[in-house]
């Protein structure tokens, strides 16, 4: 009588999947969960660092696969999930359930920003995780209008509560100020409003909060960021050499807050033309140019799509509004990159 096949025998087998991006095996990165083995059949959860896992398929299919032409083996049931890792830096600045924030900046203003920033929170939030994202650019706190809302829910708790679409929670200076008034405030009092931000509206618990910052490297971006504990940066540029010099003084105030960079986004690419040529209106290919001279990821390359701007100013962000085209599937992949470069942070702590 062949002997059974045991639990600790499937944990040796386990040791031999690696995830593709940690580099580490599943049972190490303690991603094996739930593990039985009962007359043949190997039952387990797998779970992620995070739902936007982009290798996802394939780390179920190298699992099962590693369990074919095993003796003893006869039946395996994966189940996947995902738990994203919480920052050890923001639990120890803010008693929030807040894991990871995601700062979007740029060197200037004008470059689509918020535009991007909306796109990756609803890119987050339709992969399964929890997402919030916060509008801190007082010079064009276009979020609500972007996200088709134009108020808040009454205050809760002492609290305010944030707007909520797309399955993304919502706070905005835009709701605090009437609509076309412009906002002139000195520092101190910015700071202790997005301190405000965090700390006195129920968020509840969030996988990932992206900050729409303002554009430019000046004192108000450094308050900002010193006064957030940001998880990580996204760089947001145009393909021309202006756009390009602002965006690399964005990139040296993250490394001198040492907030590491998930990456460089190129805005406003190609055109593409009726006839189906295309039109490089502001040049081509600087975005990535970049990313490779700071050894950083490009995230990816967003073309002049008058539909991008249609939809964002009716409030029907085109990763919603049009989830096929190219720019959701390049907003889509977007989100995937900047999850993953997040996890592999949190191994790094």
């Amino acid at each position: 009588m062949s002997e059974l096949f045991t639990k600790e025998q499937a944990i040796a087998i386990l040791k031999t999947v690696m995830d593709p991006e940690l580099h580490k095996d599943l049972v190490t990165l303690n991603m094996i969960q739930d593990l039985e083995v009962n007359g043949g059949v190997v039952k387990f959860t797998i779970q992620l660092t995070t739902p936007a896992c982009p290798l996802k398929s394939r780390i179920e299919a190298d699992a099962k696969k590693a369990f074919e032409g095993v003796a003893g083996v006869k039946e395996v049931i994966i189940k996947m999930d995902a738990r994203v890792p919480q920052q050890q830096k923001i639990t120890e600045q803010i008693d929030l359930q807040i894991k990871n924030i995601i700062a979007v900046a740029s060197g200037k203003g004008g470059v689509g920003k918020s535009t991007v920033a909306v796109n990756l929170a609803i890119a987050l939030a339709a992969t399964g995780a929890k997402v919030g994202i916060m509008d801190a650019d007082i010079y064009g706190p276009n979020v609500p209008t972007m996200m088709g809302v134009n108020q808040l829910p009454n205050p809760r708790n002492n609290k305010m509560v944030p707007a909520e679409n797309y399955k993304v929670k919502i706070i905005s200076i835009g709701f605090l100020v009437k609509q076309g008034q412009p906002l002139i405030w000195r520092g101190p009092l910015l700071n202790s409003t997005i301190r405000q931000f965090l700390t006195d509206v129920e968020w509840g618990e969030l996988d990932y909060l992206v900050v729409d910052l303002p554009p430019g490297t000046g004192d108000v971006q450094l308050s900002l960021a010193q006064h957030i504990p940001v998880t990580c940066g996204v760089i947001v540029t145009m393909p021309q050499r202006v756009s390009l010099e602002d965006a690399s003084r964005g990139i040296e105030m993250f490394r001198k807050l040492e907030i590491p960079v998930a990456g460089v986004v190129e805005n406003m690419g190609s055109m593409l033309l009726p006839d189906g040529t295309s039109l490089d209106v502001f040049g081509e290919g600087g975005g990535e140019a970049m990313a490779n001279a700071y050894g950083l990821t490009f995230l990816g390359r967003i073309p002049l799509d008058p539909q991008i701007r249609i939809k964002g100013d009716t409030g029907q962000p085109i990763v919603v509004s049009q989830p096929d085209s190219k720019p959701a599937q390049i907003f889509n992949s977007m989100a995937c990159e900047v999850a993953s470069f997040i996890s592999r942070l949190s191994l790094e702590e």
